[in-house]
């Protein structure tokens, strides 16, 4: 029998090393401002402000991960990478330095005379800056890297093509409007996904009020394989517009995704039956009624699918109080099914695990928060960075068990079959007292032959277990040594 779950996409769609037209692409500036933007294989320009513009074809192509630089003509070309140097300390220091107008004879006026000249490039503006400076030659050699970053910050006319992935993508937005995201930071997503356990062919049920990020990432850990189905409040197809940053094929993400919203997985609600079959009806009335007759069996398929269970996790970051969409979702997830709950709120999570801890088919919840540190790595100069986000939310992680009363332990059960088998063998070894032999030779008192019992061939005294199938081979191994 063939199911949703089994669909699988090739994967080789879902990641991508080269430009396409059409592709979303993420652009880092020099000043570590990120732009995202859509290439088309058409004549146009991509303006970056003070940092320049090309035309926006010349991007096509071009492999991700690598930086380049603004030439006249709209044209652009790949700059060198830039190697860590040690830099050689001397016995300059910054304590002569005085700030003041004279230091730099360039003036504002100058400086963007010289970015509109033609044939002036930035990088020769840079130097110009640095020889006019008259504290430049006092600075220590750390100052005047530091000098030099800062121009090539503010002025230099170039970028750097980042690969769409998820930690990009979550980094662009968490930096751009983290309440959009829920506050969900990049190193947050990524323990929300290990928590989780998203693998290709998984089967995930996913609440995202982000916009798509939590969406995002699923897809991209399936790698075209298993299946997604999204909760929503509205009855219009949800639109996730951090799913298109990815550049997936619509087509293919649409075979492994689906979505359902909160009234439709309620079995007891049910749609209002709007098919009218009729030989009197007009054209155009009987082409209406089958699309709606068409819809409405398309979302019984979906709702029959959801009702199956056996979902594999639970992923969540909503507006609304997780606990509630817990209590709905739970009864179809499958036995040692994963939830996860992201919360920008420390409390929230708190009264949820205590709900939890009270119900019995809930396993090992826990509430934890990440924590990142972001490091600057230059020889001589390895630091953390000055200024850091302070928190990237809390996360709420537990698993789902089936509460049987019923079941035994499987410690209990081979306690159970090794007290058993030790009677059966005192019995048996009581049984096989060696009889004396009247005749053949032997001392009288003495036994020619023992019978030795065969304790393989004997089947251990039923027990209840949780998993009879693995005490069976312990009892097996127990036997052969």
């Amino acid at each position: 029998m063939t199911s949703a779950a089994s669909t699988s996409v090739s994967s080789p769609s879902f990641t991508r090393t080269h430009i396409k037209s059409g592709d979303n692409v993420l652009l880092r500036l020099p000043s570590g401002d990120y732009r995202n933007l859509k290439v088309h294989d058409q004549p146009g320009r991509i303006t970056l402000g003070k940092f320049g513009s090309f035309q926006q074809k010349e991007l096509i192509g071009h492999p991700y991960g690598l930086s380049y630089e603004i030439i006249p003509d709209g044209k652009i070309r790949v700059r060198e990478p830039e190697t860590m140097t040690e830099l050689e300390d001397t016995s300059a220091t910054n304590e002569l330095i005085s700030d003041g107008n004279f230091v730099q004879p360039l003036t504002y006026e100058e400086i963007e005379t010289l970015k509109k000249t033609p044939g002036v490039h930035s990088s020769e503006i840079i130097k110009m800056q640095i020889n006019q400076n008259a504290n430049y030659e006092l600075k220590s050699e750390y100052s005047k890297e530091k000098y030099k970053k800062r121009k090539e910050a503010k002025f230099f006319q170039g970028f750097s093509i980042l690969e769409p992935n998820m930690f990009n993508i979550c980094e662009y937005w968490f930096f751009k409007d983290p309440q959009r995201i829920r506050g969900i930071r990049a190193d947050s997503l990524g323990q929300m996904m290990s928590f989780a356990n998203i693998h290709p062919g998984a089967r995930v049920l996913v609440v995202d009020d982000t916009g798509g990020l939590l969406v995002s990432a699923v897809l991209e850990r399936l790698g075209g394989e298993g299946r997604l189905l999204t909760i929503t409040d509205s009855e219009s197809p949800p639109t996730y517009h951090v799913v298109e940053q990815l550049n997936l094929d619509t087509e293919q993400t649409s075979k492994i995704m689906t979505y359902l919203n909160w009234a439709e997985i309620d079995e007891k609600w049910a749609p209002v039956e709007t098919y009218e079959p009729g030989e009197n009806r007009s054209n155009s009335a009987k082409v209406r009624s089958e699309k709606r007759h068409a819809r409405a069996e398309e979302l019984r398929k979906r709702r029959e699918e959801f009702w199956a269970g056996e979902w594999d996790a639970l992923v969540v970051a909503s507006e609304y109080e997780p606990f509630s969409i817990i209590e709905r979702v739970e009864p179809y997830l499958a036995g040692s099914g994963s939830i996860v709950v992201h919360s920008p709120y420390l409390q929230t999570l708190t009264d949820v695990h205590q709900k939890l801890r009270a119900e019995p088919q809930f396993l090992g919840p826990a509430v934890t928060e990440a924590w990142l540190r972001q490091y600057q790595v230059l020889p001589g100069r390895t630091h953390p960075m000055m200024n850091m986000s302070g928190s990237g939310g809390y996360i709420l992680s537990a698993m789902k068990v089936y509460d049987d009363a019923t079941a035994n332990s499987e410690w209990i059960a081979r306690t159970a079959q090794r007290k058993a088998r030790k009677q059966r063998n005192a019995e048996k070894n009581s049984s096989s007292t060696p009889v004396p032999q009247d005749g053949g030779g032997s001392p009288s008192g003495v036994a020619n032959r023992h019978t030795v019992p065969s304790l393989g061939t004997d089947s251990a005294p039923e027990a209840t277990t949780a998993n009879p199938g693995s005490a069976e081979v312990a009892d097996e191994a127990m036997d052969s040594d």
